[in-house]
């Protein structure tokens, strides 16, 4: 069995954060870290946005970004919900980066020409992001896992989570909970 993501903890998205904006296209960079964190995202999705499925054609931020089968991994449509923090963050990437052709991919890559990300670029660009972080066993998957795990730990149920992540099985959905101390603790104090 292979092993799972890390979940990231508040202190080391923080200090990914810190890192990110120390560098060259913090605010892509941030963007696409957030757009995984905080809609649980998959690398791929994220690398196969288009200004389109984000931005509306007066220019603001959508709620909710329909991805097409060909986005997925599954090759099965969902609708992902964006949160207000979301929206903030994309609108603030938007504004520095805009583009008035919605089929542009919407997070470039640092090469003249490019078309944008591949999920492969993509998770190589997420693996030395952490690395350069100082964040240990942290992978491009550990921010979907982290929006899963932190959903989970403030009661929403299985069943939305498995909605949400866009899994076809409940169970894959309950393998990407982290199950931590706090989460016990707060447990049996209901009982």
């Amino acid at each position: 069995m292979s092993k799972q993501a890390k979940t990231l903890t508040a202190g080391e998205l923080r200090r990914a954060l810190d890192y990110v904006a120390t560098r060259r296209h913090a605010a892509r960079n941030r963007a696409m870290l957030m757009s995984m964190y905080l809609a649980g995202l998959r690398v791929g999705e994220c690398a196969a946005l288009t200004y389109g499925d984000v931005v509306d054609s007066d220019g603001a931020v959508r709620d909710e970004i329909r991805l097409t089968p060909e986005q997925t991994k599954g090759r099965h449509a969902r609708v992902v919900f964006v949160s207000e923090r979301l929206r903030k963050e994309l609108a603030t990437y938007v504004r520095a980066h805009p583009s008035a052709n919605p089929s542009r991919r919407l997070f470039y890559t640092q090469k003249r020409g490019s078309v944008g990300f591949t999920a492969n670029t993509l998770c190589q660009h997420f693996f030395y992001l952490f690395r350069r972080a100082g964040i240990e066993g942290a992978s491009s998957h550990s921010p979907r896992r982290t929006f899963i795990t932190n959903l989970a730990e403030k009661g929403v149920s299985v069943r939305v989570l498995q909605s949400l992540a866009g899994h076809r099985n409940i169970s894959t959905t309950q393998a990407y909970i982290d199950v931590n101390d706090a989460m016990k603790r707060r447990a049996v104090e209901l009982v």
